[in-house]
C-alpha cells in the first residue's frame, strides 16, 4: 500500500540529509509587496519603504532554521496549516522554494519575517538544522 502524502512528511521528518530542499538563488519578486504588506503593520510607511528598498539590495545569506526561530520569537505552525502543506508538497516534490526577507528590529532585539514565516514552518518540519537562505537588513 503507498504512503500517504501525510505519511511522507512524517517519514522525513528531520532527515534533510535524506531529502534536498530546493532554493531559488533569489527571492520572487512578489516577495519583496508582500514583505512591505506585512512590514506596514509593524512600522510607518517610511521605515517600511526603507526596509524593502534595503532587502532588495540586500546580500544573500544563511542561518539555521532554528536559530531564525529562536531570533524571531515566533512559534512553529503546525502542519495541519494550508499554506505550510502547500511548501511541504513543493518541498516533497523537488520544487525550489524562495529565500526568506528578514528585518533586524534592534529597539525589540529580534528578527522580522517580513517574508517566508510558512516557508520556515515548513522547512524546520524535515529538519531545524536546516540552513535557510535569506537577506537581511
Amino acid at each position: 500500500m503507498a504512503a500517504k502524502p501525510k505519511d511522507k512528511i512524517k517519514a522525513k521528518e528531520n532527515k534533510t540529509a535524506e531529502y534536498k530542499i530546493n532554493w531559488m538563488p533569489e527571492p520572487e519578486e512578489h516577495d519583496y509587496p508582500a514583505a512591505g504588506s506585512y512590514l506596514n503593520l509593524i512600522y510607518d510607511p517610511k521605515l517600511t519603504t526603507s526596509f524593502v528598498e534595503k532587502l532588495k539590495l540586500a546580500e544573500m545569506t544563511t542561518f539555521k532554521a532554528k536559530d531564525i526561530f529562536r531570533a524571531s520569537s515566533l512559534s512553529l505552525l503546525g502542519v495541519s496549516n494550508s499554506h505550510v502543506k502547500k511548501d511541504q508538497k513543493k518541498i516533497l516534490n523537488g520544487q525550489p522554494i524562495s529565500p526568506l526577507l528578514l528585518v533586524r528590529d534592534k529597539a525589540l532585539g529580534k528578527v522580522i519575517i517580513a517574508d517566508g514565516y510558512h516557508r520556515l514552518c515548513s522547512v524546520y518540519s524535515f529538519d531545524e538544522d536546516a540552513v535557510i537562505p535569506c537577506k537581511i537588513v
